[in-house]
């Protein structure tokens, strides 16, 4: 499967609310996050599904907030009932929910199968996957590829961690990060970083977020309104960033479409994806 060409969109950073609560549903989305995600999973006490999923899917389109900000619900895991419940009230809500994240997905059949249940219902929703398991991350490459409704991957690192039986740290974590990295490149999507969990450790926090960014990752998530605008500034590019990026894309704008070298470097088609990118989340991170 090529590449699909998507809209860019600015995805820096996210942070979730919990679907018992769409009194927060408004903060979060008024947070500076890029993706508000409400969830239905983890934050979720078995006794609240029900509720949690009534509220998520008949207040989260309505709430009031920026335009901009990315809304999603993350479902159950699809392998369960809670999950196979949340699917049918996504695909009965009365207004369309823009976007569903997928935890603990296992192989592409999980994903192919939403998607293809969207197709048959017209719902033009989008998919965001976490790779959070051994199985997952053996098959992260071919889960990219699954649907064309897949907009991002999201690492999972705390149940990553528990799977791989390793430390959630860094280092022993960055051979899972960076499969992750590549699934995602190979398909042209974002590439989320799991949220830095140590609260009063903010220069821990700076410290991931810049090494994410290094590796490829896209944004990263945040388990807190404060942390929201540094990470922020992390995945936006920087101003000499940008006018490289401006003067290589007139160049080849100005050239007959073919090879071009620019200031003695040879510059392909990856390289000017990537700069047209990075001209996009500037413009949209400006707004």
């Amino acid at each position: 499967m090529d590449v699909v060409d998507r809209a860019i969109r600015t995805r820096r950073s996210f942070i979730f609310a919990p679907g018992t609560r769409p009194d927060m549903f408004p903060k979060a989305l008024r947070s500076g996050a890029d993706i508000v995600c409400v969830d239905l999973e983890d934050a979720i006490a078995p006794k609240d599904k029900a509720a949690a999923r009534e509220q998520a899917f008949a207040h989260l389109p309505s709430a009031e907030g920026p335009a901009r900000v990315e809304r999603i619900i993350r479902l159950n895991c699809l392998r369960t009932t809670d999950g196979m419940a949340d699917v049918q009230a996504l695909l009965a809500s009365a207004s369309p929910v823009e976007a569903v994240m997928l935890p603990k997905v296992k192989g592409p059949e999980e994903v192919r199968n939403l998607s293809d249940l969207l197709d048959e219902y017209r719902l033009p929703t989008r998919l965001h996957v976490i790779i959070e398991t051994n199985e997952g991350l053996e098959a992260a490459y071919a889960v990219a590829q699954a649907s064309h409704r897949i907009e991002a991957l999201f690492f999972g690192g705390v149940d990553m961690a528990a799977d791989l039986r390793c430390r959630s740290t860094w280092m022993a974590l960055l051979y899972a990060r960076s499969r992750i990295v590549h699934a995602a490149a190979a398909a042209g999507l974002d590439v989320i970083d799991v949220p830095y969990l140590d609260l009063q450790d903010s220069e821990g926090m700076l410290r991931e977020a810049t090494l994410s960014a290094e590796l490829g990752f896209t944004g990263k998530g945040a388990i807190h309104p404060k942390q929201i605008a540094d990470i922020n500034a992390t995945f936006t590019p920087d101003a000499a960033t940008v006018a490289h990026a401006r003067r290589v894309l007139d160049a080849f704008a100005a050239s007959d479409g073919g090879l071009l070298v620019f200031e003695g470097k040879l510059i392909e088609k990856p390289v000017l994806r990537s700069l047209a990118r990075i001209l996009a989340v500037h413009e949209q991170a400006s707004k």
